[in-house]
C-alpha cells in the first residue's frame, strides 16, 4: 500500500484527528484508490503514530461511509458511487447558499480581499488547465464563506458533505471553467452589496451545474 512521507502534516491537532484528516484526504484524491487494503502498521508508520489513532480514525472513516470494515479480515477504501452526485450536491447547494446569505453581515475587507484573492489563484489554475488545483482552490473559495457565516451546524454538514463531493470531482475529473471564475466574482460583488437573494440564488447554481457537467462527461 504505497503512501507519501512528503505531506504536510497538521499542526495542533490530536494524533486522531490528524490521522483522520490525512487517510481522508488520500481517499478523496485517489492516493488510496477504491477497493484498496489498509494496513494499520503502514499508516501509523508513515503519519508518525501509534496504531490506536489510526483505528480510531478509520471507525470515523467507516460511519462516513469511505472505508468498510470487515472484522479479522481487512478493511478497504468503498467505491466511488458516481451517480450520488445528484444526491449529494443539491443538499450541499443549499448549505452554501445559506452561508452566503450568512455571511454578508459578518462581512470584512480583510475577507472580501481574501475572497478576491483567492479567486484570482482559482483563475490562475483553470487557465493552466491545472484541474487538481482548481478543486482545491474552488474548496478553499467557498469555505472562506462557510467560515465567515460561523454557523457551527452548517460547517459540520458541509464539511461532510465536501469530502464526498470532492471525491467525485476528483475520479470523475470534473473539468472547473472559466464560468466558476465568473460566478465567483458576481459572489463577491453581491455579497458586498448586501443582496442576499441574488446571492443566494447565484451560489446555489454555482454548485448544482456540477451535476450537467457530469451528465455531460458519462455521456461522452
Amino acid at each position: 500500500m504505497p503512501v507519501p512521507n512528503d505531506h504536510a502534516k497538521p499542526i495542533r491537532k490530536t494524533a486522531k484527528e490528524s490521522a483522520f484528516i490525512q487517510i481522508q484526504q488520500w481517499i478523496i484524491d485517489g492516493t488510496l484508490l477504491p477497493g484498496e487494503k489498509l494496513n494499520d502498521i503502514e499508516l501509523a508508520k508513515a503519519l508518525g503514530v501509534s496504531r490506536t489513532p489510526i483505528r480510531e480514525s478509520l471507525q470515523l472513516l467507516e460511519v462516513q461511509g469511505f472505508v468498510e470494515m470487515f472484522p479479522g479480515k481487512a478493511t478497504q477504501v468503498t467505491a466511488v458511487e458516481k451517480e450520488s452526485i445528484t444526491e449529494l450536491l443539491p443538499p450541499l447547494a443549499a448549505l452554501q447558499a445559506l452561508s452566503a446569505e450568512l455571511a454578508i453581515p459578518l462581512l470584512s475587507d480583510e475577507t472580501i480581499s481574501l475572497l478576491e484573492s483567492t479567486n484570482k489563484r482559482f483563475s490562475e489554475a483553470v487557465h493552466a488547465q491545472d484541474y487538481f488545483s482548481a478543486i482545491k482552490i474552488d474548496e478553499e473559495f467557498h469555505q472562506i464563506i462557510v467560515d465567515t457565516a460561523n454557523n457551527p451546524y452548517i460547517i459540520s454538514m458541509i464539511a461532510s458533505l465536501q469530502a464526498h463531493v470532492s471525491r467525485l470531482f476528483f475520479h470523475n475529473s470534473i473539468v472547473l471553467t472559466q464560468q466558476s471564475i465568473k460566478e465567483h466574482d458576481q459572489i463577491i460583488d453581491l455579497m458586498k452589496e448586501g443582496n442576499t437573494a441574488t446571492v443566494s440564488s447565484v451560489m446555489r447554481d454555482n454548485w448544482l451545474r456540477a451535476i450537467d457537467e457530469f451528465n455531460n462527461l458519462q455521456s461522452e
